[in-house]
């Protein structure tokens, strides 16, 4: 065999590959410096570094919105309240208004306004005499109204009252009640000009101020 030199090198590409791949992954060299990081106001300031202000949005005015009233609702529970007032009324806080009650009672003769119901009821006729037939029957209430009455009349008497009570205590309820009512509404209904339940102060619900004609 020859000297002479042999040409076929099957290696050497794949020796200038692997030389290549070293030099990518060769890191960089102490002495170059890292590319610095942006804080985020340098980032605002480069974002709006093509932006150009409007000099005529500066002369604008925002009108203060008007604030609505704050709705203060307030949700009652009426069957609470009712309570409260039973309980103030039970208490003596309270008045009772009497003309809402079941037990009110009034009557007024046609031949006179009706606006005298309520003045009676509200006490702007004096009381002349009163009749209390509290521990009597119903026959000795009649008998006892029948004279008080023709009494009064004889005295000359405007108002009289009479005090019937409530009938809480018995057993067959307000029964001298309804016999007084019942007369004065119709065997005294021609003398009589009105009768309507009494101020709380003078019996209440237990008793009548009854307005009598002039004879």
């Amino acid at each position: 065999m020859s000297n002479k030199t042999f040409a076929i090198r099957p290696f050497e590409k794949l020796k200038k590959k692997i030389e290549g791949a070293q030099a990518v992954s060769t890191p960089p060299s102490l002495g170059q410096k890292k590319k610095e990081i942006n804080t985020e106001e340098e980032l605002f300031h480069i974002a709006m570094n093509d932006v150009q202000e409007i000099e005529a949005f500066r002369l604008l005015t925002c009108a203060p919105h008007p604030r609505k009233a704050k709705a203060t609702s307030v949700r009652r529970d009426s069957e609470y309240d009712a309570l409260g007032m039973l309980r103030e009324i039970a208490g003596g806080q309270r008045p009772i208004n009497l003309p809402h009650t079941q037990e009110y009672v009034e009557w007024i003769n046609p031949e006179f306004r009706e606006d005298i119901i309520r003045n009676l009821h509200e006490g702007q006729f004096s009381v002349q005499a009163y009749l209390d037939l509290h521990g009597c029957t119903v026959p000795e209430a009649e008998e006892e109204l029948e004279h008080f009455i023709q009494g009064s009349f004889k005295k000359n008497l405007r108002c009289v009252k009479v005090i019937h009570g409530r009938g809480l205590r018995s057993l067959n309820g307000a029964r001298l009640k309804e016999a007084v009512v019942k007369r004065l509404a119709g065997h005294f209904r021609k003398d009589i000009i009105a009768f309507v339940t009494a101020r709380q102060c003078d019996g209440g619900l237990g008793a009548l101020y009854i307005l009598l004609k002039k004879k």
